[in-house]
Order: structure tokens, then sequence, then C-alpha cells
């Protein structure tokens, strides 16, 4: 059981303390380690141009040229019996100048998964292979939505998850993590018209903002009263917790007979 560590505001906290710590980087093995991927790299390099192969993470990962997407896919497909396509997107390395694309492929009959990799420039469009697989459909919707990735040949090229109107890509490493100034007014725009921002306010993007005063909207740690009333400093106004008829065969919590434990039985 780990260990008990306070929670509050937990989410103003970094994650890490030091900032010299160095992520572990994971070990990797040549293709030949295994049978089944080293004979997968010998029919793929006879065919493409393979930049870079090596096992990771118990999975083959394999770097092509972003031109070769679509044929490296069919054959991956028809001859290797790479059936499934469970995951496609892409990583911002644009610091670099580059978009990292990867599709993640699986193989139920080798019991074995093998990603695909490949880099474009910021602006540099990249095949559909939604044509070989069905999955990618959504997916490629969604690198053009978030990153702002243009996919050539894709039968419906639209966001997925943002509106339609949306300014920026909302995955970029560049784009403010609480949105920039269109995020805090697009609600208001589109409901109310520019002329109430004055009177509504921007919206409050801080995700880890907790307004104990307001009993609707927020959590109240260390406050908990029921919904709509008023706020008080009394801390935990809430003595039972149950709702009303309470539920079958289980009692009411009553806060005046907790135990806090100083030690794990």
């Amino acid at each position: 059981m780990r260990p008990f560590k306070d929670k509050k505001n937990v989410q103003q906290k970094e994650r890490y303390t030091d900032r010299f710590r160095v992520c572990s980087v994971l070990e990797r093995m040549p293709p030949s380690s295994d049978d089944v991927f080293e004979k997968d790299f010998i029919k793929l390099s006879s065919k493409f141009q393979i930049n870079d192969a090596y096992i990771e993470a118990g999975q083959l990962v394999i770097w092509i040229e972003p031109a070769d997407n679509i044929k490296v896919l069919k054959f991956l497909k028809n001859s290797l019996a790479y059936n499934n396509l469970s995951e496609m997107s892409a990583v911002d390395f644009l610091d670099k100048g580059w978009f990292e694309i990867f599709y993640q492929m699986l193989s139920m009959q080798k019991r074995r998964r093998m990603r695909v990799k490949c880099r474009i420039k910021e602006k540099e469009p990249l095949k559909s292979v939604a044509q070989i697989y069905k999955s990618a459909d959504w997916a490629e919707r969604e690198a053009y939505d978030m990153f702002g990735i243009v996919i050539e040949g894709h039968p419906y090229m639209k966001r997925i998850l943002m509106p339609d109107d949306w300014s920026g890509y909302p995955l970029r490493k560049t784009y403010p993590l609480q949105g920039d100034e269109t995020a805090q007014w697009y609600e208001i725009d589109q409901i109310f018209g520019k002329e109430y921002r004055e009177l509504i306010g921007p919206e409050i993007r801080d995700s880890a903002l907790i307004e104990k005063e307001d009993t609707r909207g927020y959590a109240r740690i260390g406050h908990e009263v029921h919904f709509g009333e008023p706020y008080s400093e009394k801390l935990s106004q809430i003595g039972e917790y149950q709702e009303k008829d309470g539920v079958l065969f289980i009692k009411k919590f009553k806060k005046s007979k907790s135990v806090i434990l100083k030690k794990r039985h």
C-alpha cells in the first residue's frame, strides 16, 4: 500500500520536485532478438526503405518515409497479418521542425504489436490510410483537429472534437494550457453575443480553481455542505453520508463515529 501523502492543492503542485531528474529510457533490442519480428522486418526491408528498426517495450518499431505510409500499411495488412490499426496520432516536435506520426498495429494471428513511425514538417500533407483501415477515419480527423495536420484523400476532413470555427490546435505544445483569448470568450460569444462580454466576463478555464463559497458548481474540500446551501465557515456540515431514504442493507455513515487510523491493521 502506498504511504499517505497530503493531496491538498495537488493540481497546483509539480509532479517532480527534482528539476534535474532525467527520465529513464526504455531498452531497445534489435529485430533479430525475436523470431517473428525478424521475419517481418526482413520482408519489409526488402520492399521499402526502413530508416530505423528496433524492439521496444515488446513491440517492433520501424521508421519509414512518410510518402510510403499507404504502401507499407497495405503490405502489413495483406501480407503480414497486421489486421488491426488500434491507434494513429502525432507528437509535436515542432521545436525541432517536425511532427512525429505513428501508427499502432496489432496482429491477432501472431499476437504481436508493431509501431510504424515517420516524420513530417509542419505544413507537409500526409496521405490518408482510411481506405485500408476504417479505424483511421476518426483518428486522422483528430490529428487534423488537435495538431493541424492535413490528411490528403480523407473522405471527410473536418474537425471532430472542437467547433469548426475554433482557433488554434489544442495539442500543440505552443497552445496555452488554459486556452487563449479566443477560448475564454468562445461560449460567451456563441451563446449570448459579444455585446455581453462585459456583463458576464470571460470563462474561467483554470482547472485547479476551487470556489469554496460556491455550493452549486464546485466541490468544497473541507467545507462539505448540501447542494445549494448558504456558505458557512463551519467545517463538514454534513453529519451523515447517505441518501435521504438510505440504501438497502447499507447503514448510514456518521462522521461523529469516524476514526482516523494511525497505522494499517
